[in-house]
C-alpha cells in the first residue's frame, strides 16, 4: 500500500543531515568497533563522570529507594520536576544574579525537542498572514536546527567574517553590517560554544546581538548545550547572559547523560507557559531520570564545581592532543586550517580550494571505515552558493587517541589523493 503523507509528513519524513548523523552514530556504537567514529556528537566516556552517575544511582537505591521507585513509576508535570527546577532557580539567582523564578524554567526531553518547540512557536505563518523567520547570525550553525521548521525556509542567515590566525587556524566572526535583520525576523538564535566549529562568541558580540534583539522587540535564543555552568566544555572566558528577552537553553547530554534526554529552557513566563502546554500535548511530561540524578548536585552547589574540575580539563586535554595530531598527520603541502577551538568537542577543518566536495570526501572516508560529518549540512538559510561551505568537515576530537590517529591518517591519504586529482 502506498502511504500518502501530509505536508507535515513530507517535511519531517524526508532525509536530513541530522538523521544521517544519528544513523551513523547509532550504527557505529552498536557495531563491532571497527568503524572510526569521528562524526557524532556523543560525549566522551569521562571516567569521573561515569563514576559519578553510577554512585548517584547507587545512593538512590541504597538510601532513598522510594525516590528511585518514584523516578521510574511516576509522571512529573509537563513543565518538569519541581525539585530540579527549584535547584536551577536557586543556582542562577545565587551565583549569577538572574532575576528568575520557577515560572521561568521549563524542562524538556532533550534540547533538540526544545528547539523544535521554540522555533515553530515563534516563526512561520503568523495569525496576521505574515511569515516570520529565525535569524542565525553566524554560519555555520548546528546541523540539528536545519530541518526543524514545519514550514520551508524557516531560517535566514549570512556569511561570517573569516579571520586567519597564524598558518593553520582561523575564526568566524559575526558580520554585523550584513545581518538581514528586518521585520520578518521573529527571533535571533546562536549556539555558544558553537556546534560545529567550537567558536565562542565574545561577550561583545553576544551583548551586541542581545541589544539588537531587544531593539527589535524579539527574543534572543542562546543554545548553551556545551557551555556554563554545565557541562562547561569551554576553554575561554565566558559570562552567562540572561535578560527577560533572552531564551537560554541548556542540556544534560554532554554531561554524560545523553540517554536521559534532559534539556532546560530559561525564558520569559509567557514562553515557558507556551512550551509547557505544547509539551503536555506532544509528550505528556518530561523524563525523570536526568532530573532526579542531578537535582541534589544543584541543591548543594556541587555541579558547577564538578564540571570545572573534571569535565573541562578532560576535554581541553583531548582538544590539545587532537590539534597536535592534526599538525603531525595532515598533509603540510595542502592549504588546511582548523577553526580556533574555544569549546565544544569538535575540530572544524577547512581545506581551501578542496577539489572535491566535502560530501564526496565524506563518502570516500566512509568507504574506508571513517565517519566524519560533511560541512555542507551546517550552512543553511544563506542566499546563493558559497564555495567555502563545501570545503569543511566536522571531526569529533574527543575519541581515544588510537581512533583519532587512524582516522586522521586515512583522512590525510584521501586529501592527498583528492588534491592530486586536481593536478
Amino acid at each position: 500500500m502506498e502511504i500518502k503523507l501530509s505536508a507535515f509528513g513530507e517535511k519531517l519524513g524526508r532525509d536530513s543531515g541530522i538523521q544521517e548523523l544519528m544513523d551513523d552514530l547509532g550504527k557505529a556504537l552498536q557495531g563491532d568497533g571497527s568503524v572510526v567514529m569521528l562524526g557524532g556528537g556523543n560525549p566522551a566516556e569521562v571516567p569521573a563522570v561515569t563514576a559519578l552517575w553510577r554512585e548517584r544511582m547507587r545512593t538512590m537505591l541504597d538510601e532513598t529507594p522510594e525516590a528511585f521507585d518514584a523516578m521510574l513509576l511516576n509522571y512529573d508535570t509537563p513543565q518538569g520536576r519541581p525539585a530540579f527546577i527549584d535547584g536551577l532557580v536557586d543556582y542562577f539567582r545565587g551565583t549569577h544574579g538572574w532575576d528568575i523564578s520557577s515560572k521561568n524554567v521549563f524542562v524538556t526531553n532533550g534540547s533538540q525537542t526544545a528547539f523544535f518547540y521554540l522555533f515553530n512557536l515563534l516563526a512561520g505563518p503568523m495569525p496576521n498572514g505574515e511569515n516570520k523567520k529565525i535569524l542565525l547570525p553566524l554560519m555555520p550553525e548546528y546541523i540539528g536546527y536545519a530541518d526543524q521548521g514545519l514550514q520551508p525556509e524557516l531560517f535566514t542567515s549570512c556569511r561570517p567574517v573569516i579571520e586567519h590566525i597564524g598558518d593553520r587556524e582561523f575564526k568566524y566572526h559575526v558580520d554585523f553590517e550584513k545581518l538581514p535583520l528586518d521585520g520578518t525576523v521573529a527571533a535571533i538564535a546562536v549556539s555558544r560554544p558553537t556546534n560545529p566549529t567550537g567558536n565562542v562568541l565574545s561577550d561583545e558580540e553576544l551583548h551586541h546581538l542581545s541589544d539588537l534583539a531587544k531593539q527589535q522587540g524579539i527574543p534572543f535564543i542562546i543554545d548553551n548545550a556545551y557551555g556554563m555552568p554545565f557541562p562547561h566544555i569551554l576553554f575561554t572566558e565566558d559570562s552567562p547572559h540572561w535578560e527577560p528577552h533572552v531564551i537560554c537553553s541548556m542540556s544534560l547530554s554532554k554531561l554524560g547523560l545523553p540517554g536521559a534526554r534532559t534539556g532546560v529552557v530559561i525564558a520569559d513566563e509567557g514562553i515557558i507557559g507556551a512550551l509547557t502546554r505544547v509539551n503536555a500535548i506532544a509528550g505528556l511530561a518530561t523524563g525523570n531520570v536526568g532530573q532526579a540524578l542531578v537535582a541534589p548536585m544543584l541543591a548543594d552547589g556541587s555541579l558547577a564545581a564538578f564540571c570545572r574540575k573534571e569535565v573541562t580539563p578532560f576535554y581541553k586535554a583531548r582538544a590539545d592532543r587532537a590539534r597536535a595530531l592534526a599538525e603531525e598527520l595532515l598533509p603540510p603541502e595542502i592549504p588546511w586550517r582548523l577553526h580556533l577551538c574555544e569549546g565544544a568537542m569538535f575540530m572544524w577543518l577547512w581545506c581551501e580550494d578542496l577539489p572535491i566536495s566535502s560530501s564526496e570526501l565524506y563518502k570516500r572516508l566512509q568507504a574506508r571505515g571513517v565517519v566524519v560529518v560533511s560541512g555542507h549540512y551546517f550552512f543553511y538559510g544563506l542566499e546563493g552558493e558559497w564555495k567555502h561551505s563545501k570545503e569543511c568537515l566536522r571531526i569529533h576530537y574527543a575519541q581515544p587517541e588510537s581512533k583519532l590517529r587512524l582516522g586522521l591518517t586515512l583522512l590525510s591519504e584521501e586529501l592527498r589523493l583528492a588534491y592530486s586529482e586536481k593536478l
